[in-house]
């Protein structure tokens, strides 16, 4: 079983956040927490403005901080990739918010935990999409095998905005606008 993952194409996406509001639904989130967040990005001035979104949640990642630095073992990664976390086995410490270069982990303060974006592994298990997938009415967001997606796609998962993708080796995929890349 190949490493689950995310595919996004920044070119389409229009910030309509409803990737966000699908995955807040679904899992139930209190008011300020996000487990997938649309954040917008613009610059450049007349007569060359600029701006894209970029739609994020957990990267899900070969080798993750969060799960490396949970002193409980609450956070796992499971056979197909997908980082999880088990809520019993969590004392609220903060470790994986705290080692998540990409800020996934929110700390839950009514509960006293934290909980993430598990990619949906319910709805995943039962042979379905995550709930951002199936919302994206862009069709901008995409989700499988990892190596499918890159073979169907291609990518990258370094851009501008994001931390250099050799420290977790996340497990997303981007097309981004030109402005968005690396190096311009």
């Amino acid at each position: 079983m190949g490493q689950k993952g995310f595919y996004f194409d920044m070119t389409i996406c229009i910030g309509c956040k409803t990737c966000q509001v699908a995955c807040k639904d679904k899992n139930e989130l209190p008011v300020e927490v996000l487990f997938r967040k649309v954040r917008t990005f613009e610059g450049g001035k007349y007569p060359k403005p600029w701006v894209y979104h970029l739609s994020m949640s957990c990267n899900h990642c070969a080798e993750p901080k969060c799960v490396k630095n949970c002193p409980t073992g609450a956070l796992y990664k499971r056979k197909d990739g997908i980082v999880a976390h088990n809520r019993e086995r969590c004392i609220g410490c903060q470790y994986c918010v705290w080692s998540c270069p990409y800020g996934a982990p929110n700390y839950l303060e009514e509960e006293g935990k934290s909980g993430k974006c598990d990619m949906c592994a319910d709805l995943i298990d039962k042979g379905k999409n995550p709930a951002c997938v199936d919302a994206c009415m862009m069709r901008a967001l995409h989700f499988g095998d990892l190596e499918e997606l890159k073979a169907k796609y291609g990518g990258t998962s370094n851009i501008k905005v994001l931390p250099d993708s050799g420290i977790t080796k996340p497990s997303i995929l981007i097309n981004p606008k030109p402005i968005a890349k690396k190096g311009v």
